[in-house]
């Protein structure tokens, strides 16, 4: 057997991670419009190449109460993940879908759980997104906003 292979002598690559600059800026405006509890500075995008995971296109990681008790941190961090070899495949549409139905995990109280998919879903994330698309082509008139109140 290989050196760091299976049995089969397939060799699993390392995943390597970037900065995904251009995302951060996205999920930022997502962010603001949508989901104002989500604090943007402690949520950082990232661009990950080699996943062998199937299906997956992106994943949102928390920095949990015991992480953030032993690093001293009084607030949570988390950390959007999205797979190269799909999301980078996906239209512009998608991709912000993506990121909606990511940052929908981050619960209003941002102290390091997740909302699960019993309410992160793909009808929750369509509500959102037209939310979205109304509030950037501005759409932002009270009743708008007083719908994005009601839904936290």
């Amino acid at each position: 057997m290989m050196s760091g292979g299976s049995a089969r002598g397939i060799i699993k690559m390392p995943i390597k991670y970037e900065p995904a600059y251009e995302l951060q800026e996205i999920m930022n405006e997502i962010a603001g419009l949508l989901f104002p509890h989500v604090k943007i500075e402690s949520v950082v995008c990232i661009r990950s190449h080699g996943s062998s995971s199937r299906g997956t296109i992106a994943r949102c990681h928390a920095l949990g109460k015991a992480m953030m008790l032993g690093m001293g941190r009084k607030d949570s961090f988390y950390v959007i993940e999205v797979i190269s070899k799909r999301f980078d495949k996906m239209n512009d549409v998608e991709k912000i879908k993506v990121l909606i139905h990511e940052l929908m995990h981050i619960p209003k109280t941002f102290g390091g759980g997740f909302i699960h998919h019993d309410r992160v879903n793909e009808e929750n994330v369509e509500k959102e997104y037209q939310k979205y698309v109304n509030l950037k082509s501005g759409g932002d008139c009270e009743e708008n906003l007083e719908e994005k109140r009601r839904w936290w």
